[in-house]
C-alpha cells in the first residue's frame, strides 16, 4: 500500500493542455445557461445561500477531514478525497435534480454560485484541510503547491469561461442557447473520451490499486449526499430542495479535481485513482438516487 503514494499516473503534457481547453470548454457551456437572475434570485433568498455554502464549502469538507481520521487511509488517497470535497458541485447536478423531481432552478443557481466561489474556495479549502491532516501534509510539503498557481489555475478554467457565457448570454440569448446545446453534449463527450484514453494507458495500475479506493469513495460519496439531504431537513426546507441539495453536495467536479492533479502532483497515485473513481462512482449514484426520487412525491416536511 504504501507503494501507492509514490506511483504515477502517466498523462503527457499535450494531453493535459487538451485537458484543460475540454474542461475550460465544458464549463462555457455550462455558464451559457446561466442568467445574472440566477444570481439575484439566491439573494433573494439569503437562507437557501447560506445553506448550500454550509453544506458544499464548509460542512463536506469538515466530515471528510473526520472520516480521514477515523479511517487513516494512506495519505496519497486521504489527499485526494481532500481534493474531491473542495471541487465545486458537478454540472450534471442540475440534470439529475431535474430527474429527481427537485428544484431545478435553486439547482442551476447553486451550481452558478459555488462555481464562483469555488475560484477561491477551492484552493483555500484544499489548502487549509490538506495541511491540517500530518500525512498529507507532509506530501504538500514535497510538492511544494504554490497557491497562487493553484488559484491562478481554478480562476482560468472556472472564472473566464463563467464570465465569457454570461456576458454572451446576456448580448445574444438565442445565439448563446443554440450554442449551448452544441457545446454541452461535445465538450463532455470530449472530456470523457480524454479521461477513458488516460485510463487505458494506465489500465495495470488501476487494476491494480482500484481495489484499495472502492469502499473508502463510495462511502464517502454517500456521506456526501445524506450531508446535504440532512442539513437541508435539519433547517426545514422542503423536500424538493432537500433532494437538491443533497444532490448538489454529493455530486462533486471531479473532473476539475483530476485537472489539478496531474498539473500539480503530476498523477499522484492515490489522488488520481480516488478522483477518477468518484468521477465514475457519483454518476452512478447520483442516477441511481435521482431516479428513485423521480418516482415518489413524498415529503419530509412541509414546503
Amino acid at each position: 500500500m504504501k507503494e501507492l503514494d509514490s506511483i504515477q499516473i502517466h498523462f503527457d503534457t499535450s494531453a493535459l493542455w487538451v485537458l484543460n481547453v475540454a474542461l475550460a470548454i465544458v464549463m462555457f457551456g455550462v455558464s451559457l445557461g446561466i442568467l445574472t437572475n440566477d444570481f439575484k434570485r439566491l439573494f433573494k433568498e439569503p437562507k437557501l445561500i447560506l445553506i448550500g455554502l454550509l453544506s458544499q464549502f464548509i460542512l463536506l469538507l469538515f466530515f471528510t477531514y473526520l472520516l480521514i481520521v477515523i479511517v487513516n487511509p494512506q495519505p496519497s488517497i486521504a489527499l485526494g478525497m481532500i481534493m474531491v470535497a473542495a471541487c465545486p458541485g458537478g454540472n450534471i447536478s442540475n440534470f439529475m435534480t431535474h430527474l429527481a423531481k427537485g428544484n431545478t432552478a435553486l439547482s442551476v443557481s447553486l451550481t452558478a454560485f459555488a462555481t464562483f466561489l469555488a475560484m477561491f474556495m477551492t484552493p483555500f479549502n484544499f489548502e487549509f484541510y490538506g495541511n491540517l491532516y500530518g500525512p498529507t501534509s507532509e506530501i504538500l510539503k514535497n510538492v511544494e503547491v504554490n497557491p497562487f498557481e493553484l488559484v491562478k489555475l481554478v480562476l482560468l478554467i472556472l472564472g473566464t469561461p463563467l464570465v465569457l457565457g454570461m456576458f454572451l448570454r446576456s448580448k445574444n440569448e438565442s445565439f448563446a442557447i443554440k450554442l449551448s446545446k452544441i457545446l454541452k453534449p461535445f465538450s463532455i463527450v470530449l472530456f470523457v473520451a480524454i479521461v477513458l484514453i488516460a485510463f487505458v494507458n494506465n489500465l495495470d495500475v488501476f487494476k491494480y490499486y482500484v481495489h484499495h479506493v472502492i469502499l473508502l469513495g463510495i462511502s464517502h460519496n454517500i456521506m456526501a449526499l445524506v450531508l446535504g439531504f440532512l442539513v437541508a431537513r435539519i433547517f426545514g426546507l422542503s423536500f424538493k430542495n432537500q433532494k437538491t441539495l443533497a444532490i448538489e453536495t454529493g455530486i462533486q467536479n471531479s473532473g476539475l479535481g483530476l485537472l489539478l492533479i496531474f498539473t500539480f502532483f503530476n498523477g499522484l497515485g492515490g489522488m488520481a485513482i480516488m478522483a477518477a473513481f468518484w468521477g465514475i462512482w457519483h454518476i452512478v449514484s447520483g442516477l441511481m438516487l435521482a431516479l428513485y426520487w423521480s418516482g415518489t412525491n413524498k415529503k419530509l416536511v412541509p414546503c
